[in-house]
C-alpha cells in the first residue's frame, strides 16, 4: 500500500508533494551528489514552478517543511540532513535569494539569525498556486510611508532583520520613481544605513511631529556595528545627512542637545511636499498660493457691460453674501461651488481681474499650471489632479475664507475632447477632462478659468460654468484711460490719439509702456510723448504695413 503510494505521488507532481518528495529524501543523505540524483524529478519541478535553482529549491523545500516554526535556524537544516553548518553555510546566498524574492523572511529573534515562511507562501503551496511576490508599483506617497511604518513594525516586533528591512526600503523606491520623495531621495546617492536612518527620520516626523529625535529611538533598527557608525558620527557633526543639510541638533539655536536630532526644515519642505503636512502648511503660503494681502491694487477698465458683470460676482465673492447663498443653496439641494469662466481676446485682463476680485473679496488664490502636473509617467497626471482637487478641499475646509481656485490659460483642459482617442496622449487628455468635469459637479468652492479659445470649449464644460463672461478689447475712452494709467505724464490729447490710432488690449498698452520705461533710463526721456510712443506702437503691431520685409529696402 505504501509502494503505491509513493507510485502515485511520483506519477503525478504538485507543489507540496514535490517539497514531500524532496524532504524524505534530504533526510540524514547529507546533501550529496546521490540525494540530487534521486531527487532530480521533484527538484526540476519546483524549480520550474517557482523559477528557481535546484540548490534554492532544496532549501525552499526544507523552509517549507518547518513553516511552522517562526524561528527556523540553519543548524535545524544541518540536523535534519545530517549536514555539518559549513556545508549549509554554502548554500546561503541561495537563501539571501529566497528571501529578496519574498519567499523567506529573514529575522533576528532571540538576537540570532532566523527565517519564518510568510502565510501568503504557505498558502499559495496549499492551493498549487505559483507563488508572485505583492506589487507595489504606483503607490502615493502616503501609502508609500505606510508600507514603510509596516516595515518598521516588523523590525520592532523581530521578525524582520536590518537587511532585509533596508532591501525593503530599496525595493519599494526602486517600484515607485513616480513620487517627487522617490526622485529626491534618489538624487541623494545614499546607500545602506544612510538610506535606512534617513528613511526613519522622516517616518518620525510624519508619524509623530517629531523633532527631538534620540539614539533609543532608533537604535533598536540597526546591528551594533551599524549604530557605532551612526553615532560616532552624528556625535562629531559629520555624519554624511548632516553634511548634506538634511538632520541637525535639536534644539532652538541647532546646538542645544548634541544627542537630539531633527529633520532639518529645508529637508521636511523638500522631501515630504506631497503628503501637505498640517505641520508644513500651516501659517505658510505654498508655491502655488498667492495671499490676497500680497495682490497689488491695479484699475482695470472694462465696457459698462462687463463692468456690471464684474460687480456683480465681487458682491457674490463677498464673504457675508457668499456665506448667505452658500447655505441657501444647500437648503434646497442645490449645488453649493460657483464656477467662473473670464473668455476674450489676450490681454483684454481676464487673469488681473481674477487676481484683483480675490484681493477686494480678501480671498488667498491657488493658481494652477497644467504644464507642471502632466508627468511622463502613465496614469500620473491623472493622480496629479485629483490630488489638486484633493488639496484645494482641504484648504476650503482650513481656510476661513474659502480660496479661489484659478485654472489660469485653461485652453488645453477645456477643449473638445478627443472622440475614438487611440494614442496614449489623448486618452491622458480625456482621462483630465473628465476628472475635471466630475470635479466641476460636485465643486464646493469657488473656480474661475480664464481661456482665449472659449469657441473650442467642450459642450460639457460650457454648462458647469455658472458665471460666464465675455472680456471684449477696450473701447477708444477705456483705451485712452488705460493709456494714462500706465503712463500718468503723458498728455490726454496724446492719449486720446493713441487710443484712436492703435486698437490694442490693455496687454499690449502695458507692453508698450514697459518699452518706454527702459527708454527712460537708456536715454534719460523725461516727458512721454504721442511722437515717442508711436514708433514703439509700431512695432507692437506684427501686422505692421510699413515694416520693411527681410532682404528689401522699403
Amino acid at each position: 500500500m505504501e509502494e503505491q503510494e509513493k507510485k502515485q505521488r511520483k506519477s503525478k507532481l504538485d507543489l507540496l508533494s514535490a517539497v514531500e518528495c524532496i524532504v524524505d529524501l534530504a533526510k540524514n543523505s547529507q546533501l550529496s551528489p546521490e540525494f540530487y540524483k534521486k531527487a532530480a524529478r521533484p527538484i526540476k519541478y519546483l524549480g520550474t514552478r517557482l523559477n528557481l535553482t535546484k540548490e534554492q529549491s532544496v532549501m525552499m523545500a526544507l523552509f517549507i517543511d518547518m513553516c511552522n516554526d517562526s524561528c527556523i535556524q540553519t543548524s535545524d537544516f544541518s540536523n535534519y540532513t545530517d549536514c555539518r553548518n559549513t556545508r549549509i553555510i554554502r548554500y546561503m546566498n541561495d537563501i539571501d535569494e529566497l528571501v529578496c524574492r519574498g519567499l523567506v523572511i529573514r529575522s533576528r529573534s532571540h538576537r540570532s539569525l532566523s527565517y519564518s515562511v510568510p502565510l501568503e507562501v504557505i498558502e499559495s503551496f496549499k492551493l498549487n498556486e505559483d507563488f508572485a511576490p505583492k506589487s507595489y508599483t504606483g503607490l502615493s506617497c502616503q501609502d508609500l510611508f505606510n508600507e514603510f511604518a509596516n516595515i518598521i513594525d516588523h523590525v520592532i516586533d523581530e521578525d524582520m532583520d536590518y537587511y532585509t528591512a533596508v532591501a525593503h526600503f530599496e525595493m519599494l523606491l526602486g517600484q515607485n520613481p513616480q513620487l517627487l520623495f522617490v526622485q529626491k531621495v534618489n538624487a541623494l546617492n545614499l546607500e545602506g544605513s544612510d538610506l535606512a536612518l534617513l528613511i526613519i527620520f522622516c517616518h518620525l516626523f510624519v508619524e509623530n511631529s517629531d523633532d527631538n529625535i534620540g539614539y533609543r529611538d532608533f537604535d533598536f533598527f540597526f546591528t551594533k556595528s551599524e549604530m557605532r557608525y551612526i553615532k560616532r558620527y552624528l556625535q562629531y557633526g559629520n555624519h554624511d545627512l548632516q553634511e548634506k543639510k538634511l538632520i541637525e541638533n535639536s534644539g532652538s539655536d541647532g546646538m542645544a542637545d548634541r544627542e537630539r536630532y531633527r529633520l532639518t526644515m529645508n529637508a521636511k519642505r523638500e522631501l515630504l511636499d506631497e503628503l501637505q503636512l498640517p505641520s508644513l502648511t500651516e501659517n505658510k503660503p505654498s508655491r502655488n498660493l498667492l495671499r490676497a494681502s500680497d495682490i497689488k491694487p491695479r484699475q482695470l477698465f472694462y465696457s459698462t457691460d462687463i463692468t456690471h458683470s464684474i460687480d456683480d460676482l465681487a458682491r457674490l465673492l463677498d464673504e457675508e453674501h457668499y456665506r448667505d447663498i452658500h447655505e441657501r443653496l444647500q437648503q434646497k439641494g442645490l449645488r453649493c461651488g460657483f464656477a467662473c469662466l473670464f473668455y476674450g481676446a489676450p490681454g483684454t485682463g481676464k487673469t488681473e481681474t481674477a487676481l484683483q476680485l480675490a484681493r477686494r473679496t480678501g480671498r488667498d488664490i491657488m493658481q494652477v499650471n497644467f504644464a507642471e502636473m502632466k508627468s511622463c509617467w502613465v496614469g500620473e497626471s491623472e493622480k496629479n489632479v485629483k490630488a489638486l482637487f484633493d488639496t484645494y478641499r482641504r484648504r476650503v475646509k482650513e481656510s476661513t475664507i474659502a480660496p479661489i481656485l484659478l485654472f489660469n490659460e485653461a485652453d488645453a483642459i477645456i477643449g473638445k475632447r478627443q472622440e475614438g482617442a487611440e494614442r496614449a496622449v489623448d486618452k491622458m487628455e480625456n482621462s483630465i477632462q473628465n476628472i475635471i468635469l466630475q470635479e466641476m459637479e460636485t465643486l464646493d468652492g469657488i473656480l474661475i478659468a480664464t481661456t482665449n479659445l472659449a469657441q473650442n470649449m467642450d459642450r460639457a464644460f460650457e454648462r458647469r460654468f455658472l458665471y460666464k463672461i465675455r472680456f471684449d478689447c477696450p473701447t477708444v475712452d477705456a483705451r485712452a484711460a488705460i493709456w494714462r494709467e500706465m503712463l500718468p505724464d503723458l498728455e490726454m490729447s496724446d492719449a486720446s490719439r493713441l487710443a484712436e490710432r492703435y486698437d490694442f488690449s490693455g496687454g499690449q498698452i502695458e507692453n508698450i509702456a514697459r518699452h518706454y520705461a527702459i527708454d527712460q533710463i537708456i536715454h534719460g526721456i523725461s516727458q512721454p510723448t504721442y511722437d515717442q510712443l508711436a514708433p514703439h506702437c509700431d512695432k507692437e503691431r506684427l501686422d505692421n504695413p510699413t515694416k520693411n520685409r527681410i532682404g528689401f529696402s522699403s
